[in-house]
């Protein structure tokens, strides 16, 4: 650094307005220091799409993550469709990657020149670029999940479908869902589950290279214990009874239980954000399975490889479930 010439030269002025600098501490974590806000918990209830007109209700929390909105996370924007029956609604975001669940009814979506009869506990997915026209034979709700926030933060249009629009029958997940569930070694896993996948995608093994989605069952009177990953999970419950929450905090002490966590209760057919980088654990009271349908934003993260996802293991090495009766006695 010690030759300190200057460089001359005609319209150098013009380039330099926007520059800034600053001292390394003080700018080497905008999170900690409250320049970028967290990505805050929320939940989005049932209601919003059992009654009202033919429309995209938004989860727009972009007021809260200071970034041009709708969005629900910094990547990703979730909503319900709302169809009622007889009438259609079209979808054409500037998007990458679009998710839509089946939440009720029966209908058709025509992209482009295909067309897919859909109908309740349908996933599908749609890549860019174009239109889609929904029709609702039925009274129809989605659960629809797309990245437009994510290329509107870097100002780009998608142009290139990275993938062929897929249909996951809800019969087919129910079925690799029971063979998972079946398997003698599911007990000793963390999630009982199945990710869904593209075929295109062969790295992530991931239902888009942005999304990530599991269809996984929370069996009665269980515990799923803590894990945490740096992608935003949004996730839906497709159905449950009284008594199902998720646990949500910083920290966990040496037994695996979340300290001074935060609750989240469980509804069928409504959706709550879980942040990234926060432990949580997912609790069954009741006396029925509970399903559940999170989506994150974890195709890119592992892309990246920035995903940094960690499970809790309880004292004995072979046990991912803990029983309500042992959970609560260690609290104790």
């Amino acid at each position: 650094m010690a030759n300190t010439a200057q460089c001359d030269g005609k319209y150098r002025d013009e380039w330099t307005g926007s520059g800034q600098y600053f001292e390394y501490s003080k700018a080497a974590n905008p999170i900690g220091s409250g320049l970028i806000p967290e990505v805050p918990l929320a939940d989005f209830p049932a209601r919003l799409h059992e009654e009202g007109p033919t429309q995209v209700i938004p989860f727009d929390l972009s007021e809260k993550l200071r970034c041009h909105g709708p969005a629900t996370s910094p990547a990703l924007l979730s909503n319900f469709i709302h169809i009622r029956a007889g009438e259609r609604i079209a979808t054409d975001p500037n998007a990458t990657s679009e998710l839509y669940y089946v939440i009720r009814g029966r209908g058709q979506t025509t992209f482009g020149d295909r067309k897919l009869a859909w109908c309740e506990g349908d996933i599908f997915t749609l890549s860019c670029c174009g239109e889609a026209v929904h029709h609702a034979d039925e009274d129809a709700a989605f659960y629809w999940v797309h990245d437009e926030p994510l290329l509107r933060y870097l100002g780009a249009r998608a142009e290139t479908p990275r993938f062929q629009p897929t249909l996951y029958p809800r019969a087919r997940a129910v079925e690799e869902l029971e063979k998972v569930a079946q398997d003698p070694q599911a007990s000793s896993r963390n999630r009982v589950s199945v990710l869904m996948a593209n075929s295109e995608l062969p790295q992530t093994r991931t239902i888009t290279h942005v999304l990530w989605a599991m269809f996984g069952v929370l069996p009665q009177g269980k515990v799923q214990p803590p894990h945490h990953h740096e992608s935003v999970a949004l996730d839906l419950i497709i159905d449950c009874e009284p008594g199902c929450y998720s646990l949500i905090g910083t920290e966990i002490d040496r037994y695996g239980n979340i300290k001074d966590p935060r609750r989240a209760d469980w509804k069928p057919g409504s959706a709550f954000v879980t942040p990234p980088g926060l432990w949580h654990s997912h609790h069954n009271e009741s006396k029925a399975d509970a399903h559940l349908l999170p989506i994150q934003d974890a195709g890119l993260h592992t892309y990246l490889r920035t995903l940094d996802i960690h499970f809790y293991h309880s004292e004995k090495k072979d046990e991912a479930y803990v029983s309500l009766k042992g959970a609560s006695s260690r609290r104790g």
